[in-house]
């Protein structure tokens, strides 16, 4: 294995360290290291140096709809994007709800090489809402899922739900919950409010996604377990979860890049490329999940990378699947909505997509600080640059980026998985 120094970078955008990484560690972080003769050194002047970031919320796809996505191309786009770990949701098909699924999804990541996949198992079979997937048998599994969620569906029956919480309980497990009662939602295509009933568009109610929270936080308060919410994006929500960590209850909670910058507005355009679940809301509600994620009411941010071939976004809005992609274009949203505005750090941004998505995870091999003896997993960006957001040149195989044609600043120069790069000058190493 080649011997990396990495000379003068800005760790977690402060002091300035070199960084030398051998045998899939970092073996120091200072200044005149002592490095062995055949060691290849990267100028990193002007570069910041994070651990390797961790999504918690990623649709890779496959098993099922490879059209969309694979776990290759999904964690090359996560390379790209300087994720050294990504947890993959359940609704494959087959969906991820027993042990023989998630130890497929997880033996192709490793396969992979890009990032390390951790599957995350569906709470119930088939993600119907009906009974109780095989859980201790996945977490048991070669794969030891730990995290569990229905995304894209809610798990809506309170009893259902509360048996969950009950059964991961046994073995430190998470409920991830979709918040969406599916009753306030029915035919939903964007945000309700004044802009729905301009456009026609059946709305999608801020309650149907508090109302759920607010109901899951009681049931975890009740049962002792450990709940986390996907996808947070009103301002209600945010107000829940914080009153809810004042009273020291166990719930962690994510926003998306997208929840972090775009607003319902973009629906006027009918292009479905904007159109998610949940929907883009308002600006009040964008302001609102930032002051959260900077004062650590939300706790991380995921991608909810949810890629969809060409047929299933080129076509009349109420037809179209909700999601977007966002693994390459993530560490740049948080540069630009919390970095740049000053609402966070760069050591604030390392807690947020690597430390803490890590911890709640439970993947102790990342998320950890660059100091010696931690595995060598590291990104390097350079903030100062630039880009134009070109869907088509996505690593995903597919286009559904709702900022294309964006220019967003930073760039991922290098990512380094367990000391073996991954990413090159910008590029994938391989």
């Amino acid at each position: 294995m080649t011997a990396y120094l990495i000379t003068g970078a800005n760790i977690l955008g402060g002091e300035v360290a070199d960084l030398l990484i051998d045998n899939g560690e970092i073996v120091a972080v200072g200044t005149n290291l002592e490095t062995p003769a055949d060691v290849e050194t990267i100028d990193a002047k002007g570069l910041i140096a994070l651990p390797g970031l961790v999504d918690l919320h990623t649709h890779l796809r496959e098993p099922g709809r490879e059209d969309a996505e694979t776990v290759l191309t999904g964690t090359r786009a996560a390379a790209l994007g300087g994720f050294t770990a990504v947890f993959a949701m359940a609704n494959t098909d087959p969906v991820a709800d027993t042990a023989g699924v998630v130890e497929q999804v997880w033996r192709l990541g490793r396969e992979g090489g890009y990032a390390d996949v951790f599957p995350i198992g569906a709470v119930t079979v088939g993600r119907q809402g009906s009974q109780l997937a095989e859980l201790g048998a996945m977490a048991d599994s070669a794969a030891r899922v730990r995290v569990f969620s229905d995304d894209g569906d809610c798990v809506w029956d309170a009893a259902l739900m509360r048996r969950a919480l009950e059964y991961v309980k046994a073995f430190g497990g998470v409920i991830a919950q979709h918040a969406q009662e599916p009753r306030l939602t029915q035919g939903a295509q964007m945000n309700e409010g004044a802009l729905s009933g301009v456009l026609g568009l059946t709305g999608w109610p801020s309650v149907a996604e508090e109302a759920i929270i607010a109901r899951d936080i009681l049931l975890n308060a009740h049962v002792g377990s450990k709940l986390h919410i996907c996808h947070l994006s009103t301002k209600g929500s945010v107000e829940i979860v914080r009153a809810a960590k004042r009273r020291g209850l166990d719930v962690t909670a994510e926003v998306t890049p997208h929840h972090l910058l775009l607003t319902e507005d973009l629906a006027a355009s009918y292009n479905p490329v904007y159109k998610v679940n949940p929907p883009l809301r308002t600006k009040e509600d964008v302001e609102a999940v930032r002051e959260g994620l900077a004062d650590g009411t939300i706790d991380i941010v995921a991608t909810d990378h949810a890629p969809h071939p060409i047929e299933d976004k080129d076509c009349e809005w109420s037809a179209a699947s909700p999601g977007m992609i966002g693994l390459e274009t993530a560490l740049s949203v948080v540069q630009h909505a919390m970095v740049d505005t000053k609402l966070l750090t760069w050591a604030e941004v390392a807690d947020r997509m690597s430390y803490r998505p890590a911890e709640i995870g439970q993947i102790g091999d990342h998320g950890r600080p660059l100091e010696a003896g931690a595995p060598a997993n590291v990104v390097l960006i350079d903030p100062a640059v630039e880009r134009t957001v070109v869907p088509a040149e996505s690593a995903s195989l597919s286009r559904n980026s709702p900022f294309g044609g964006m220019t967003l600043p930073g760039r991922v120069v290098a990512t380094f998985l367990r000391g073996t790069p991954t990413v090159l000058h910008g590029k994938p190493a391989r």
